[in-house]
């Protein structure tokens, strides 16, 4: 199982980093061991002092493919759930700095907490709420009617360059907001009106 995901694919949060609007979907990785299930709390990493809480919508591929045509991608993903694509953000600042891969401050252990999944039937793919809280008070609040690269688009896109299996997640980008998390903290996730992250910073 790999974790391929999406950056800068709201317009509001590339502004609120003061990242250039991209041409094409920029595409990251995290390795399995970033993946933490079942609302188990997350432990502030001790390289980092400041871990920023990203939330997305997450895509589940439910069957192989490669070079997927958009037209078809949906054929390929039947769930989604909420994922927080937790970012040392301190160590990627220094990273970028250098010019170097973002993968330590992206992609370290339990920085992929992913939500149980949902049957992507029941809901409107295209105008979809999904937020998050931190402690009872609104921190992110995003709607797929806003995202650059639409989920079947950004299916077909990696698909050119990454074999899916079953399995795999797509991370498909956050919306303004992003900050701090704290020790102490609770984030609870909300896809629609249902709730399904639930986690407490440690």
């Amino acid at each position: 199982m790999k974790i391929l995901a999406v950056g800068r694919n709201y317009l509001e949060h590339i502004k609120e980093l003061g990242n250039q609007t991209p041409e094409e979907p920029v595409i990251f990785s995290k390795p399995e061991t970033a993946v933490l299930r079942n609302n188990e709390p997350f432990y502030y990493p001790d390289f980092s002092q400041d871990v920023h809480h990203e939330l997305e919508i997450v895509l589940k591929i439910s069957k192989p493919g490669k070079n997927i045509e958009e037209k078809f991608a949906h054929k390929y993903y039947d769930e989604i759930g909420l994922g927080i694509d937790f970012t040392a953000r301190d160590l990627q600042s220094k990273l970028k700095a250098k010019g170097l891969p973002w993968d330590l401050a992206k992609g370290f252990n339990d920085s992929a907490p992913v939500s149980e999944f949902v049957k992507k039937e029941n809901y409107d793919l295209k105008n979809l709420n999904f937020n998050l809280d931190i402690n009872g008070e609104r921190k992110q609040t995003g709607n797929t009617s806003l995202m650059i690269y639409s989920f079947d688009y950004l299916v077909a896109f990696v698909s050119r360059y990454f074999t899916l299996k079953t399995g795999d997640l797509i991370f498909t980008g956050t919306p303004a907001g992003v900050g701090p998390a704290k020790p102490g903290d609770r984030l609870t996730g909300r896809l629609a009106h249902r709730g399904l992250l639930d986690l407490e910073v440690k």
